[in-house]
């Protein structure tokens, strides 16, 4: 029976109503918290707060906890909000989900819980953590299909060995399962998704809100035709395929392979695109990375051998870190085999076998 005071960050969904559910019944005192990080437009059609907020006191009833809840609406639009809108605005891609964990969910969130008298605090994140030689070591889940540990590779030391992920062992069905059984009414809520802040809403509507539309042309890489124009760089991504409406376009030589997004040229708002999944603009085994982090507490060392994700979906890809330039702040990593549409703003993720080491922003 611990005596230690555990803060869960709850959010509605099954799998952090399950962390506490699982914290309890191995003896810990459990505190849920349910934390409010967006107000503009907080409308019933696409954003569930509300109802997520009564999941979690009816979820709290059941197992038998309090809960505080907490608003982070301003640390969220200073610290997450803001550096999203101007990613966008300089032509990356960047993945707001990984800036939150660091900047709200360990470390405002964090914080706070700290004030409530918690010794730990917990998540429903799909990730390990284990303390080895002195160190903290950040791991993947065991359900490799659920593994956030990429989400996390920004955290650090000192929030590591404040942390828990009672999922670390567990697979998906059977965290439904275990919620069935204890009777939480979230067993079969359906997982969210879209961006943390975003919800379900179209993207580039909400997009435009924030930054104004600047049109201009769509043009082919290879010969510089113009076969269209795009309605602001912003709203594309490397590798796009859907969305650029100019599908009955024939390339060069006159074939209907789908188009893709190769290139955005900042400074004259042109759109690149190539034809076909393979073409070689699409592919590099080379990339550069700044804003570093590593979460194991030190840089990996250069030629060895590690894997990463050059972004969430991919599978990890065997590669070794070429040098670090100390002056820039940035890694060059090298991959055994090309990837595909390595994009600016999103993160690369380094491990060594199931141990998460960090990364940095994709230059």
């Amino acid at each position: 029976m611990s005596t230690e005071t555990v803060v869960v960050g709850l959010s509605g969904g099954v799998d952090s109503s399950v962390a506490a559910l699982l914290l309890k019944r191995q003896g810990y005192k459990v505190v849920g918290l349910f934390m409010k990080n967006w107000e503009d437009d907080d409308t019933e059609e696409y954003c569930s707060s509300r109802q997520d907020l009564i999941d979690v006191m009816s979820v709290a009833d059941v197992i038998g906890i309090d809960v505080e809840v907490v608003n982070f609406a301003a640390e969220y639009k200073d610290r997450v909000f803001a550096e999203f809108l101007r990613e966008y605005q300089a032509g990356r891609t960047p993945n707001p989900d990984v800036l939150c964990n660091a900047e709200i969910k360990f470390k405002a969130f964090l914080d706070h819980a700290m004030t409530l008298g918690a010794d730990k605090i917990a998540t429903g994140h799909y990730a390990g953590v284990r303390e080895f030689q002195g160190k903290f070591q950040l791991l993947k889940a065991e359900d490799g299909t659920k593994d956030q540990s990429y989400f996390l590779h920004r955290l650090n030391q000192a929030q590591l060995a404040k942390t828990l992920f009672p999922l670390a062992d567990h697979y998906k069905r059977d965290v439904r399962k275990i919620a069935e059984e204890a009777g939480l009414h979230v067993a079969t809520k359906k997982d969210s998704t879209g961006i943390c802040f975003i919800g379900e809403r179209p993207f580039n509507e909400f997009l435009s809100r924030y930054l104004p539309r600047q049109p201009g042309e769509i043009r082919v890489l290879d010969d510089d035709r113009v076969i269209g124009e795009h309605e602001g760089l912003m709203y594309h991504t490397l590798g796009q395929r859907k969305g650029l409406k100019i599908g009955g376009q024939k390339g060069g030589g006159g074939d209907h392979d789908a188009w893709f997004v190769a290139k955005k040229d900042m400074a004259r708002n042109i759109l690149y695109v190539v034809q076909g999944h393979d073409h070689p603009a699409l592919v590099t085994d080379t990339l550069v990375a700044g804003d570093l982090s590593w979460v194991a507490g030190e840089a990996p060392k250069t030629h060895w051998v590690y894997t990463a994700k050059p972004r969430y979906r991919t599978p990890d890809a065997p590669c070794e870190i070429d040098s670090f330039d100390a002056a820039a702040g940035t890694a060059t990593l090298k991959f055994a085999e090309p990837q595909w549409a390595v994009t600016p703003g999103q993160s690369v993720v380094v491990y060594e076998s199931r141990v998460c080491l960090g990364g940095g922003i994709i230059q």
